[in-house]
């Protein structure tokens, strides 16, 4: 069994930053890559930021220069430093894996955590 667990959400000022964990635990052969999504009211979920096994990442153009995706490998943890935070960042942000656990490859979700940019 697989579990993400995200936190670090909250209500945050424009302009503010927050920094969003994913603890991933559970019976994981490997791990190809890890992700951010998020989704708002009303909207279609996106990708935000992804790393790779190798190391390589990619960010949706909206959020280049303002957020960044890293990991740790030793704690199976994935971060979001997410900084110049705006109002249209407003979202449920969910943290997601592709991996193998005792069966083919397969796209694990954490609960997801909220995340409101307002004056």
């Amino acid at each position: 069994q697989v579990q993400l667990v995200e936190s670090g959400g909250g209500l945050v000022q424009p302009g503010g930053s927050l920094r969003l964990a994913c603890a991933i635990s559970g019976n994981i052969f490997s791990i190809f890559a890890m992700g951010w999504y998020r989704q708002a009211p009303d909207e279609q979920r996106e990708l935000v930021a992804q790393i790779t096994r190798g190391g390589s990442t990619n960010y949706t153009d909206s959020v280049k220069g303002r957020f960044t995706i890293s990991r740790d490998g030793p704690k199976n943890t994935v971060y979001l430093q997410m900084n110049s935070l705006k109002p249209e960042d407003t979202a449920v942000y969910y943290c997601q894996i592709r991996a193998i656990s005792g069966g083919p490859p397969a796209d694990y979700w954490g609960q997801g955590t909220q995340v409101t940019v307002s004056s």
